[in-house]
């Protein structure tokens, strides 16, 4: 079977984006998942888990606040939807619910493209051994995306109504919205 570069050789085992991150730990659950990625929605979307490895060589060093050696995993998320990233046209946020924390060194493997689609068997990660945590909730301007309505899986009224108060600043508790079909 053919494949493009940068994906498994049986891309239908594929359950997993794996990605090379400039940004901490911390920092991706602060904002409750990784962000902004050029990659397909529709694909990623069919996954379950999100990899972090870490990108110590991001020439933005106002970006990047990495802090794990470079090429590390350091996290497996659970992905729970896909939106459109803040101020990234054409470019995605991987949102993810639950998160663990790993230590694998060299976890990537000098593969080109930042963006792998893969499985957790490829890349050493036994799920069984994982404790998962929840992730807690995100930042408010992380929420903020300004077409977050076109997210893969569907807005929510829940979703709406914390975008919508950020915008305003008020509570999402005092955000009545109808829908009339």
């Amino acid at each position: 079977m053919p494949y493009l570069r940068g994906m498994s050789k049986d891309s239908k085992d594929s359950d997993t984006v794996a990605v090379l991150t400039a940004r901490s730990p911390q920092r991706i659950v602060r904002e409750g998942g990784s962000q902004a990625w050029k990659l397909d929605p529709v694909r990623a979307k069919s996954c379950t888990y999100l990899v972090c490895a870490q990108n110590k060589h991001h020439a933005d060093h106002d970006f990047s606040d990495a802090t794990q050696p470079h090429g590390t995993g350091f996290l497996v998320g659970r992905i729970s939807r896909l939106s459109p990233a803040a101020d990234a046209p054409d470019r995605w946020m991987i949102e993810v619910d639950r998160y663990a924390f790993i230590d694998r060194p060299q976890l990537w493997r000098g593969w080109r493209n930042p963006v792998r689609y893969t499985n957790l068997a490829e890349l050493g990660i036994e799920p069984d051994e994982l404790t998962f945590e929840p992730m807690p909730e995100r930042e408010r301007a992380v929420l903020a995306a300004p077409n977050a309505a076109a997210a893969v899986g569907g807005l929510t009224i829940a979703h709406a109504k914390t975008q919508l108060a950020a915008t305003y600043g008020v509570q999402p508790e005092s955000i009545e919205i109808v829908i009339r079909g």
